[in-house]
């Protein structure tokens, strides 16, 4: 059977030669994600066969989310060039598809287990998180996930996600769940809402899931919001008061700024007699499909920041959110087990007086015989099997209230991991710090992080040049980046 190790180092490997090849200016953030590796294989946050590198999508990610019959596989279609995605009045597509660039001719439907067990894919393994909030489903992966493959030459270097219509799935604890790992990741979130209906009701799960959460977050800005099939409103006495409704309901979510888009599909659309109406309609809806665009082709830029983002967050994390809570429950699992103890050895001592008493363990001390003395060394014996199962027991019990706690599926993986090697029979209660953290930790850490401020500042120096001046040429190959850093 292969090393778990030597599995994970050819993995790292691989992702490091096409990351060279790809994103050559960020050629050694592999070696900065193994420094944090090598950390969390001390403090059993990762198992030898997993990486922090390979918890992250690789590839420029947009996903496509919204409401039932919004338009979004006939957005999705017209953008690629293609006839991927079956499109029409029924709820067609209820899984979500991630749509990759194929070299051949046809495309290719490819079942969810080809995602959930490829690491290079953003779903590897996540049959555990929808087994996690969902019994049984965890198996079901083909009924939440399935791969297309496509010709189009708009797919090349990216990854697109098509998802089922908020209130188009029965399953809805589990496709939420999806829906949340799928915006962590993504690099572009398209939310579609229906010109057709745009009342708050209609709307009502989008506006509570998507549009509410996304105010507060600290990436609001890779969202987009679509009302599509704006052409059906053409025929109404105050086109404009579509959109007003539309702005009103996001408005009652908190989304009051932001880039708001008005489209529909030139290909599949409602005909426009007043020629002065379709010419208006015409000129907004391509200068905001020809935006909309843009940002999809500029998403490359900013996966590279969010891979920097990425292994920055990931170091930050270890100080800030990983070694506190696992003081936090590492505490909370001493208090357990000394109320365990005293409960039991209370009982003991109540119901059988003589146990352990001063007299007894005097007279077994005092008495020269075997008896005597096996009879102490049982005692002892009965004592400390007792004590370490008060240990299992709060172990058990701190466990299930972390999983309780935490909702991201690795978060929660990672932390109840770590938290079992605290608890470990060699480990004392008392232990000051928790397993694997201490100045080896914390200088790889402050490593990292110098590493990403050179990388951001690196990224910077490419994209941007506030002087006006050419006198640094962007460096190009692994070793003009080597050189840049240093």
């Amino acid at each position: 059977m292969p090393d778990k190790s030597a599995i994970i180092d050819e993995r790292l490997r691989k992702l490091e030669s096409h990351i060279e090849q790809e994103i050559p200016i960020l050629g050694g953030v592999i070696q900065s994600f193994k420094l944090l590796d090598q950390i969390g294989y001390r403090m059993g946050l990762l198992d030898t066969d997993n990486s922090f590198a390979t918890q992250i999508s690789w590839w420029p990610l947009i996903s496509v989310l919204g409401t039932f019959s919004a338009g979004k596989s006939s957005f999705i279609n017209y953008f690629l060039g293609y006839p991927l995605q079956t499109s029409g009045n029924q709820a067609v597509d209820d899984k979500f598809t991630l749509m990759t660039y194929s070299r051949e001719d046809n495309f290719h439907v490819l079942p969810g287990l080809a995602l959930d067990a490829d690491p290079r894919f953003p779903f590897y393994q996540f049959s555990h998180e929808i087994e996690h909030v969902a019994k049984g489903e965890g198996r079901k992966i083909d009924t939440y996930l399935q791969l297309k493959t496509c010709p189009s030459k708009q797919l090349s270097g990216k990854i697109l996600i098509d998802s089922p219509g908020f209130d188009a799935d029965s399953q809805r604890t589990s496709t939420l769940r999806i829906t949340d790992h799928i915006i962590n990741l993504s690099d572009l979130v398209l939310i579609f809402f229906d010109a057709r209906h745009p009342e708050p009701g209609a709307m009502k799960d989008t506006l509570e899931h998507l549009v509410a959460k996304t105010v507060k977050r600290p990436d609001s800005s890779k969202f987009l919001f679509i009302l599509n099939q704006i052409d059906t409103a053409a025929k109404e006495d105050n086109p404009e008061a579509v959109i007003s409704a539309w702005q009103r309901a996001m408005a009652q979510y908190g989304m009051t700024t932001g880039r708001f888009y008005t489209i529909y599909n030139p290909n599949v659309c409602t005909h426009i007699e007043d020629d002065a109406l379709r010419e208006r309609f015409e000129s907004k809806r391509d200068a905001d499909l020809q935006e909309i665009h843009y940002r999809i082709r500029e998403v490359e830029v900013a996966r590279t920041y969010r891979i920097v983002g990425t292994l920055e967050k990931t170091a930050r994390d270890f100080e800030e959110r990983v070694v506190e809570t696992l003081n936090e429950n590492i505490s909370l699992w001493r208090n357990v087990t000394i109320g365990l103890d005293v409960i039991i050895f209370g009982g003991l001592t109540i119901l059988t007086p003589e146990f352990l008493s001063p007299e007894t363990i005097s007279s077994h001390l005092q008495a020269s015989s075997a008896q005597s003395i096996a009879s102490l060394v049982i005692s002892i014996l009965v004592v400390i099997l007792l004590h370490f199962f008060s240990r299992k027991m709060a172990a058990s019990a701190v466990i299930y209230r972390l999983g309780k706690r935490l909702d991201n599926y690795l978060e929660r993986r990672n932390m109840i991991r770590a938290f079992k090697t605290n608890t470990l029979f060699w480990r004392s209660i008392f232990s000051s710090q928790p397993v694997g953290w201490g100045n080896y930790a914390k200088q790889h850490i402050h490593r990292v992080l110098s590493d990403a401020n050179k990388y951001i500042q690196t990224l910077n120096d490419r994209y941007t040049n506030p002087a006006g001046e050419d006198d640094h040429p962007t460096p190009t190959s692994p070793s003009q980046q080597k050189d840049a850093l240093d």
